[in-house]
């Protein structure tokens, strides 16, 4: 049996010296010239799913000594159908063989059978006639409690029983966030209220290092909201994107850190997926060198960001 997921995540933060994840968001019209053109001359599906496993693959290789986690968004293989699922399963064993953690980006929600197939889909045990299948499973997933219990259950005893994890959206990174989930509720902020809840669904299952299997998602670019939030979470461990493309900076996000500097782990995806790309649209010949180069800067940055926060 795995160890606890929290205490997996921050052994392997510690052993990178680095809480940092990239996002794996692989646009088709924005993937390497070399790739592009095999998909000019054959446009289907089925080549376009390759195309992503030979991106990730290169990806992986040099970003896998700098971070100790990636985090793939489903919409992006799933938009492909079978050949899309392919490639995001490849994509999982890749990482997972290199020695990274996979965040499964999904955002699942639902509620009774439902919520319960899909934690299947990513975490396992599938059983067909008393046979047990094989699943590609991730180590942890993205989750929308907007169900409340009933829709989170399902997902809180699928990860304990497989010792994954799970990051349910508190406060979301893009702009209109606070349309709903800074509206007040029960005189509190809806996002408070969800982090509440949270902390109390976590509270069962602490790993040795003082953390939850249970996090969540808030993002880098509210950078006044997270002390506040860790102190409602005090053991949930933060996802946070929206650094780099979205606005959100290293020295934004400390508050979410704790006073050893753990407890986040900041997410890069379009900044680091597409460092290759001018914005004119050209690209740099040596694409890996830029996405490595890109990443490491990533690393610095946080780095220097923690190093200096208030004692």
């Amino acid at each position: 049996m795995p160890a606890h997921f929290a205490d997996r995540l921050l052994a392997a933060i510690a052993k990178k010296g680095s809480p940092c994840c990239v996002g794996l968001d692989p646009r088709l019209d924005w993937l390497p010239n070399t790739l592009q053109s095999r998909l000019r001359l054959r446009p289907t599906a089925q080549s376009a799913a390759s195309a992503l496993v030979e991106f990730h693959e290169r990806i992986l290789k040099r970003i896998a000594p700098l971070v100790p986690a990636v985090k793939p968004q489903l919409a992006f293989f799933e938009q492909l159908g079978a050949p899309g699922i392919e490639a995001y399963e490849h994509l999982v064993r890749a990482a997972q063989a290199l020695g990274l953690l996979v965040i499964a980006d999904a955002k699942r929600g639902d509620i009774g059978p439902t919520a319960e197939a899909y934690a299947r889909a990513f975490f396992g045990p599938l059983e067909i006639q008393r046979t047990r299948i094989d699943i590609c499973a991730a180590d942890a997933l993205t989750v929308n409690p907007f169900f409340g219990s009933d829709g989170v259950r399902p997902f809180l005893d699928a990860a304990r029983a497989q010792r994954a994890g799970l990051f349910l959206l508190v406060r979301t990174s893009n702009p209109s966030s606070a349309e709903f989930q800074a509206h007040p509720a029960h005189s509190i902020a809806l996002s408070d209220l969800i982090a509440d809840r949270v902390h109390e669904w976590g509270s069962a299952d602490i790993g040795e290092e003082g953390y939850s299997s249970v996090g969540a998602v808030v993002g880098a670019t509210h950078p006044k909201l997270l002390a506040d939030l860790r102190k409602r979470m005090p053991r949930a461990l933060f996802l946070l994107p929206g650094y780099g493309a979205q606005g959100g900076k290293a020295e934004d996000v400390v508050g979410a850190f704790d006073e050893r500097g753990a407890g986040g782990l900041i997410v890069a995806a379009r900044s680091v997926n597409f460092a290759y790309r001018a914005a004119d649209g050209s690209e740099s010949a040596d694409w890996e060198g830029a996405i490595e180069a890109a990443t490491a800067r990533m690393v610095t940055d946080v780095r220097r960001a923690l190093a200096a926060r208030p004692s």
